[in-house]
């Protein structure tokens, strides 16, 4: 590690922090914006009653409302930046929370809006859309007429949007807690000296090369964890019951069903890539019994699956030299792409490294009117290169959308999100592939891709299993326990793993640290999202220019058209689990690669 503390805020060089001056030059800046916006909300009344008067009524409410959103958007996005940057900070968290109260009171002034317009007769209101400045809204009202039967009334849609901010008061504790509050004790690291344990520092601590540094990294996190696990409990159980109150109210069968009814996915998706995982399983337990094999162990725990499998090979990427490869990597994009690279870098959008009561983790985020900011908790490793390319294929995705579409279809899907971002990260890997020439540094990437393959997607499938099953307890009347929860996470974990694994009793409390629970069925896209770009990358390398401009198109399309079409428009037809096949039969591949190198 370069340093046995974590930075302070203040010590972070500005080069290497994001520039929240673009949104606002200052917090009097963002106090004056947010006064404006909170004046605005009171006028969202005088167009009650409006909407399907004429198409000129229905054009200034709408415009009305865009205009609103985007300047909450705004000042959310700063405040949570800012926020980010130290969770300790009282001033930004006050901020963050006045932003998140104020985004609530939005909503809840803007929710007749679908109420009225669902109420109203739809042939009139097609007919609005015919006029020059309304044929726009084409697609997002269709979109919204397939939602009548799941929309409430006026009233019940207010009081709906008035509780949000409580509803989603398990997450903010969660966060809070996690980031802020959480304090980690110090472990010995390779040379015998105290260091500090982090969340930012933890994966670094499971690359360490000595045992004995990984085993205590594993039993000091959950320790640290397992001191809380009744309060974890209760705010995992909160969300849970958030996501099965909303989904009940709205008239749907499930959570799940709602979650992926609002970004138009089929349930079948859900189910295809589960089943397709679980033919698959027995490639994760021979990666589990090379891994073995390739370490020299007399067995394998879960803090052993993170070292690299390759010795005397130390991949070593400072930050300025991670941005370098990025260019090289990417370039086969093409021009323009890597211009906005270069913008990203020179234009300080992104956040670089972790300093104390930062938020850990990595993220892509902003919104319309703002720049694709990035953070980082920047490691001087060949996973944190990955990380780099990823967050930068959300950003990219987010600038392509927000340059290319207006503010209604300015954003895209999150079944499509991770899609971008993993398409770096496969033409990262056939880059350095390409690059290296040495086999024992190839066998070293090889490995990372293969434990991006077992983290992306077995790991978060894997998430997907054990979150549908807390939705279908909490929903069957079962109590969500710290016991009951940990039991059967560990029950899952077993199962992915395999019987070659040996178990330490701390696994079970995994749950506890991981906050895409929260995020109401969002995991399973990773797995879903890799296995679209792997035939994406293989798209691009294979057959050049004409895979680059269907794949600029697919960035382009932001939420003009239902994520499954958007994907088509790059060539990837995921209606099938045909792609999860295809990249499981790759992972055999390099599975059977890495063998032959390693010999």
């Amino acid at each position: 590690m370069s340093s046995k503390q974590v930075l302070t805020r203040d010590q972070v060089p500005v080069h290497l922090t994001w520039d929240t001056t673009v949104i606002y030059p200052s917090d009097d800046a963002f106090e004056a914006a947010f006064k404006a916006c909170a004046e605005q909300v009171t006028k969202a009344a005088s167009f009650k009653g409006t909407l399907a008067s004429s198409a000129q009524a229905l054009k200034a409410a709408l415009e009305y409302r865009n205009e609103l959103v985007k300047q909450i958007e705004q000042l959310y996005t700063y405040s949570h930046l800012r926020s980010d940057e130290d969770t300790a900070n009282a001033f930004y968290q006050g901020l963050q929370s006045r932003a998140r109260s104020l985004y609530a009171q939005i909503a809840e002034a803007l929710s007749f809006y679908d109420t009225e317009l669902l109420e109203a007769d739809e042939a009139v209101v097609r007919s609005y859309l015919t006029h020059p400045d309304l044929d726009i809204y084409s697609h997002e009202f269709n979109l919204l007429f397939k939602r009548r039967a799941h929309m409430l009334s006026d009233k019940e849609e207010a009081l709906l949007a008035g509780a949000s901010e409580v509803l989603g008061g398990g997450a903010q504790t969660f966060s809070i807690l996690n980031n802020a509050d959480l304090k980690f004790p110090t472990i010995k690291n390779e040379a015998g000296e105290d260091v500090q344990l982090s969340n930012g520092r933890y994966v670094l601590f499971l690359e360490s090369k000595d045992r004995k540094v990984r085993e205590a990294a594993f039993k000091a996190m959950y320790a640290t964890y397992g001191a809380f696990k009744n309060t974890f409990a209760s705010t995992l159980t909160n969300g849970i019951k958030a996501h099965n109150f909303n989904a009940r109210v709205r008239k749907f069968s499930s959570a799940r069903e709602s979650a992926l009814f609002g970004n138009h996915i089929p349930e079948s998706v859900y189910d295809a890539l589960v089943s397709a995982i679980h033919e698959g399983q027995p490639l994760l337990h021979k990666y589990v019994e090379l891994r073995r094999r390739v370490l020299k162990q007399d067995d394998v725990r879960m803090y052993d699956l993170y070292v690299p499998m390759v010795d005397n090979v130390d991949l070593k990427f400072t930050y300025e030299e991670a941005k370098d490869i990025t260019l090289k990597a990417l370039a086969v994009l093409g021009d323009d792409y890597v211009s906005h690279l270069r913008e990203a870098f020179d234009k300080r959008w992104i956040d670089v490294l972790e300093n104390q009561g930062k938020r850990s983790g990595a993220y892509s985020s902003g919104c319309y009117t703002t720049d694709p900011f990035i953070l980082l908790n920047w490691q001087d490793n060949l996973d944190n290169l990955y990380t780099l390319v990823h967050e930068l294929g959300h950003s990219l995705h987010s600038y392509y959308t927000r340059k290319t579409q207006p503010f209604i279809y300015g954003d895209y899907s999150i079944f499509v999100a991770e899609v971008a971002s993993t398409t770096n990260e496969n033409l990262l890997t056939a880059y350095l592939l390409k690059t290296y020439k040495d086999p024992k540094v190839q066998a070293y990437i090889i490995n990372h891709y293969l434990d991006g393959v077992k983290g992306t997607v077995f790991r978060q499938t894997q998430f997907a299993e054990f979150e549908h099953w807390l939705h279908k307890a909490d929903q069957d009347g079962q109590a969500l326990t710290s016991e009951s929860i940990s039991a059967k996470y560990d029950e899952i974990n077993r199962q992915y793993y395999g019987s070659g694994m040996t178990y330490d009793p701390e696994i079970a409390l995994e749950w506890a640290r991981i906050p895409h629970f929260y995020y109401n069925y969002y995991v399973y896209q990773y797995a879903t999202g890799f296995s679209a770009a792997s035939a994406l990358a293989y798209k691009i390398l294979t057959e050049g220019q004409e895979a680059v401009t269907r794949y600029l198109n697919f960035l382009k399309a932001g939420s003009s058209v239902t994520p499954i079409e958007a994907l088509k428009l790059a060539g990837v037809d995921m209606s099938s689990n045909q792609a999860t096949l295809d990249a499981l039969k790759l992972f055999k591949v390099r599975l059977d690669e890495f063998e032959a190198l390693i010999k």
